[in-house]
C-alpha cells in the first residue's frame, strides 16, 4: 500500500473521529430523555426509537450504559437485558471494521510509517496495545478492556487495531458488557431513576466491582509474563557472564 493511500486512511479517520466527538457533545443525554419520555406510552413509537438509537450510536459516539438503562425503562429486566446486549454487540461491528480499515490490518501488504512525533506516538501506543493483547489473549483482553471503567469504542479500537478477530470480539464484549448492562437495565426499570439522570449511587460500586474482575483476570498473564521476563534476563546475565 503507498504512502498516499495510508495518509488519506489517517486523514480520513482524524475527520470521522472529529466529527464524532463533536456530535457526542452537540447531542446532550438530556435530548435523548426528553425522547424517552414522550415515546415511552407507545409500545411501537419506543421500539423504533431504542432501534434508532442503536443505529446511530456509533455515529454520535454514544455510551451503552446510558442506551441500556433507555432499554430497561421502556422493556423491564427480563426483556431489557438481552436487548440491551444484543445492542452493544452490534454496534462495536461498525466501529470495528472501520478502526481495522484505517489501521489497514485487512491489508498484510500494508506498513504504517509515520514521521516525528506522531509516528513515535502512534508505533508506541501500537506496540503496548499488540503486548497487551498478546499477553492476556484476545477473550479475555477484550473482556477485562470491557470491565474497565473507558469507553466502549475506545476498547473496540484497541482490538481492531491489534488484529483481535471478530469472533473473539463479540464473545468478550458479550460477557464484559454484562455487568454494566444489567445494572443500568436495572436502573432503568425504574422511572423515577431515569428521571433522576442515570446509574446514580450504583455507579461507584458497580465501576470498582468491575476495575477488581478486570484486575483479576488480568493477573495470570501478567504474572506470567513478568516471570517470563526475568527468566530471558537472568538467562541473558548467565551467557553473558
Amino acid at each position: 500500500m503507498s504512502l498516499s493511500s495510508l495518509r488519506t486512511r489517517a486523514f480520513i479517520g482524524a475527520v470521522l473521529s472529529c466529527a464524532i466527538l463533536a456530535a457526542g457533545v452537540l447531542g446532550p443525554s438530556s435530548a435523548i430523555l426528553g425522547l424517552v419520555e414522550s415515546a415511552a406510552n407507545d409500545p411501537l413509537l419506543f421500539g423504533l426509537l431504542v432501534v434508532g438509537l442503536y443505529l446511530v450510536r456509533p455515529l454520535l459516539a454514544l455510551p451503552t450504559t446510558p442506551l441500556a438503562v433507555v432499554v430497561g425503562y421502556g422493556y423491564g429486566v427480563t426483556l431489557g437485558v438481552p436487548i440491551a446486549l444484543l445492542g452493544v454487540v452490534t454496534t462495536v461491528l461498525p466501529v470495528f471494521v472501520v478502526a481495522r480499515w484505517i489501521a489497514g490490518r485487512d491489508d498484510p501488504s500494508c506498513s504504517t510509517s509515520f514521521d516525528g512525533l506522531l509516528g513515535t506516538t502512534l508505533e508506541r501506543t501500537g506496540t503496548a496495545v499488540t503486548r497487551y493483547y498478546d499477553t492476556a489473549g484476545p477473550i479475555r483482553g477484550v473482556v477485562a478492556s470491557r470491565l474497565a471503567p473507558i469507553p466502549s469504542d475506545i476498547s473496540t479500537c484497541a482490538a481492531a487495531v491489534s488484529g483481535v478477530r471478530v469472533r473473539h470480539l463479540l464473545v468478550g464484549t458479550a460477557i464484559g458488557e454484562l455487568p454494566w448492562t444489567v445494572a443500568a437495565v436495572i436502573v432503568g426499570s425504574s422511572a423515577a431513576t431515569v428521571t433522576a439522570g442515570g446509574v446514580g449511587e450504583l455507579g461507584l460500586t458497580l465501576t470498582v466491582a468491575c476495575i477488581v474482575a478486570a484486575a483479576a483476570l488480568l493477573a495470570g498473564p501478567a504474572y506470567r509474563a513478568v516471570q517470563t521476563r526475568t527468566q530471558t534476563r537472568s538467562r541473558g546475565r548467565s551467557t553473558d557472564s
